[in-house]
């Protein structure tokens, strides 16, 4: 459960997107979620550790390289908020 001092976008409702990336290479396999706001602002959230935010950037694609180097691959699709709402 998600707490307020966590706080990312997606209780904001600042949020643009939201990714899920995974990493196959273990098992059971890691998740980690991608939201992207309305800022311009990239934060990466681990919800096992109950969605702390363990990387940001205003750079989507340095967080995509982030997230690749550490053999995450995207499940494909995304949650788009102005389709969600």
């Amino acid at each position: 459960m998600l707490s307020q001092e966590q706080n990312p976008a997606i209780l904001n409702n600042n949020w643009q997107f939201v990714e899920l990336w995974i990493d196959t290479i273990i098992f059971p396999p890691r998740i980690l979620m991608l939201i992207g706001d309305n800022e311009g602002i990239y934060q990466v959230y681990d919800p096992a550790q109950q969605y702390k935010s363990i990387f940001s950037s205003n750079n989507y694609d340095d967080v995509n390289s982030w997230l690749l180097e550490d053999e995450y691959e995207r499940v494909d699709g995304k949650i788009v908020a102005n389709e969600f709402m």
